[in-house]
């Protein structure tokens, strides 16, 4: 066995290890954990550092002239670069967590029979099937959702002679999907959005932010499936014959069935014990996917073996994803800590500013920043500190969370250098950047307008 195999799988193990930390640090809220977590991370950033390329080199760079400049501008730095590194892990502990499940379900013929009928709909119901499917399944597959439907939504296309309409079938299901999809950001507990918006805005969770989380997530859908209908081509000569898929209505029961099995104990043990929806998902989303892989496979040895793959392979091979997620993180915590004495030196107080004011930029500077390469991660670390108590503006936390998550999403409509944008392009054959400001240009107009007003609605009439 060569160096670098051995050292695949100690980086594997090594992350299985810190899952665990988090998950006892969440549950149990022990901080004798805090010491060997650190340590693993350490040892993580060690072996990526060591086969990082030129971007994470960079990203490595700009952690470690953060860190210095921490160290000589600031007596806490030592609590507080604790603190941003065991952020940092958070962020690898949940992305490698959610990484079982989505290797449970790609390999689930339900999951793929549910995508072909979704993209089999006739033309008057396929954007918002396949916009709300998109949606249930970036629940269970993050951005896989969109390379599983995008493959069959191509599929389907192909099917179509004339190259007018097929491009036109091709944009509008590629719109579907990644609109369904950016609008799960906005609420659900297996996103990134929501798990930093918990772990970093002070006095919300997920329980507080799901339900506003889901109107803004509807004004998503219903904004795209109303543009989709009002602008939409008309057939020339009438409806085109359709092939059918041959699929029923009932192939969507499994997934159904599914999403009820994953999300109530994950919401049952949050409301019944008050553990962070983040740290309930660390545990309870790795031992039901466990399950569902028994369930497939029916061979507890066969699925020992597909974990053991999981573990050696595919998380070392998530080292530059991971890189980026907790480089973005760990910069973001160090910078505010820098930023925040120089903004209380330069007399800079942001209580002076209209509350409604805030909200709206807090909704704005996300998407805004990703047009010139910030992580949305990156972003929200950074910011969130920096804000004012919500008080202070006779507001409620959950306002600044509402806001910052429907910035989050429209970035994900918008920004040119996030996995959406990059996917649709793709398999648009288009140039990524034309993604948001060409195809989603008008429904951003639209969606950040109503965003804004349902923000200042539940900020000053709701909550």
């Amino acid at each position: 066995m060569d160096v670098s195999r051995i050292g695949d799988r100690l980086f594997g193990w090594i992350i299985v290890l810190v899952i665990l930390l988090q998950a006892m640090r969440e549950w149990a809220g022990v901080e004798w954990v805090s010491l060997p977590l650190l340590v693993s991370l350490l040892v993580i950033v060690a072996i990526m550092a060591l086969r990082a390329s030129k971007g994470g080199l960079i990203f490595l760079g700009v952690c470690l002239v953060l860190t210095i400049a921490l160290a000589f501008n600031n007596e806490d730095w030592q609590e507080i670069l604790s603190g941003a590194l065991i952020k940092a892990g958070f962020l690898a502990s949940f992305f490698s967590a959610l990484s079982i499940l989505r290797n449970a379900a790609s390999t689930s013929p339900a999951m793929s029979k549910s995508g072909a009928f979704l993209a089999a709909q006739p033309p008057g119901r396929r954007y918002i099937s396949l916009s709300f499917g998109s949606q249930i399944f970036a629940l269970l597959l993050n951005f896989g959702a969109i390379q599983l439907l995008g493959t069959l939504a191509l599929s389907s296309a192909k099917s179509e002679p004339d190259e007018r309409v097929r491009a036109i079938r091709t944009r509008r299901m590629l719109l579907a999907i990644q609109r369904g999809f950016i609008s799960a950001l906005t609420w659900s507990p297996m996103a990134f959005s929501t798990a930093m918006a918990v772990a970093t805005i002070p006095g919300i969770s997920w329980m507080g932010i799901a339900m506003p989380g889901l109107v803004s997530s509807v004004l998503l859908l219903g904004t795209g499936w109303a543009l989709d209908t009002i602008f939409k081509p008309r057939p020339q000569g009438g409806p085109r014959p359709r092939r059918s898929s041959g699929l029923h209505w009932t192939v969507l029961l499994p997934l159904v069935a599914l999403l009820v099995i994953i999300m109530v104990p994950v919401l049952s043990i949050e409301v019944l014990f008050g553990i962070r929806i983040v740290g309930v998902v660390l545990l309870v989303v790795p031992i039901l996917s466990i399950i569902w892989m028994l369930i497939q496979q029916k061979d507890a040895f066969a699925v020992g073996q597909t974990l053991l793959s999981y573990v050696h392979k595919e998380l070392p091979a998530f080292r530059s994803d991971l890189l980026l997620l907790m480089s973005a993180g760990y910069i973001g915590v160090v910078g505010a800590a820098l930023l925040v004495p120089m903004m209380a030196d330069a007399g800079i107080d942001l209580t002076i500013i209209p509350g409604w004011f805030l909200l709206i930029a807090l909704v704005w500077i996300m998407p805004v920043m990703g047009q010139v390469g910030s992580n949305p991660i990156l972003t929200l670390s950074l910011v969130a500190p920096m804000l004012p108590d919500a008080a202070a503006f006779g507001l409620d936390p959950r306002a600044f969370g509402v806001a910052m998550l429907c910035g989050w999403a429209l970035t994900g409509l918008t920004s040119p250098f996030t996995a959406t944008n990059i996917l649709v392009g793709r398999f648009g054959d288009i140039p990524v950047v034309d993604v948001g400001r060409v195809w989603n240009r008008s429904y951003f107009f639209i969606a950040v307008t109503l965003l804004c007003l349902w923000t200042l609605v539940f900020a000053y009439w709701v909550a």
